[in-house]
């Protein structure tokens, strides 16, 4: 019985603390205003004035035009209103995500800025900075597999093999299968390298783990055709 009271109450103080948190919320969302939802009165306000020539209080409707123009957000308490600046800056990549490179994807007046790499929020120790100077040995020291999965796709698997000396598993030809021993993904990375004979660049592919040999790799990247079977390479 004793066990059972010691749940309920455990039960009951997270509940109540779940409610506190949200009427915590509630009191700042429910005084909040968004300037761009007076746009609609403006534009009638704009009409009434500029075509039906109303009577108007001309400080009042300045007011009123600067703060849809200049402010972003309106905290309206009793005796008190918190109202913030448009951001100064804001960058979005190709599908319409917060994102820019060596620099804040938004930025404000005051200083404070966010940094974003396609729509993932980024420590500003990685964000300042342009995805070409980052740091492959920072994997090994990120705790959060967001992140790691964001400074892989910004690093290239071609630095990775470089900077953190993989394991070359196998090779065939002008393909090389590598191994990346330290934990900085979900499971272990394989990487698939191969270098054009006629161009001599240099393409990097990920492959499953579970490859153990070039030619399963150039298999696995060729949709099950093996490559014995190519009638001619290019």
């Amino acid at each position: 019985m004793a066990a059972e009271n010691f749940i309920h109450q455990t039960f009951e103080l997270e509940h109540q603390k779940t409610e506190i948190e949200f009427t915590d919320i509630l009191y700042l969302t429910q005084p909040l205003t968004r300037t761009a939802e007076w746009a609609v009165w403006g534009c009638m306000f704009d009409f009434c004035i500029s075509v039906l020539a109303i009577n108007y209080d001309k400080k009042k409707w300045q007011v009123f035009q600067d703060l849809i123009q200049y402010c972003g957000l309106i905290f309206k308490f009793e005796k008190v209103c918190i109202v913030c600046e448009r951001p100064c800056k804001i960058s979005f990549d190709q599908e319409n995500l917060l994102h820019a490179e060596g620099e804040a994807a938004v930025q404000f007046a005051d200083g404070y800025s966010i940094y974003a790499y396609h729509g993932v929020r980024l420590p500003e120790k990685y964000g300042k900075l342009s995805p070409m100077k980052w740091q492959a040995r920072w994997l090994l020291e990120e705790d959060n597999a967001e992140l790691r999965r964001v400074l892989i796709q910004g690093i290239g698997y071609s630095q990775i093999i470089e900077q953190l000396q993989a394991v070359e598993l196998d090779s065939w030809q002008e393909y090389t299968l590598f191994k990346i021993n330290s934990d900085i993904d979900v499971e272990p990375i394989y990487l698939l390298k191969m270098t054009c004979p006629s161009t001599q660049r240099i393409h990097v592919l990920r492959v499953p783990p579970d490859i153990q040999s070039a030619q399963d790799a150039i298999c696995w990247v060729n949709w099950g055709i093996a490559p014995e079977e190519f009638s001619m390479q290019t």
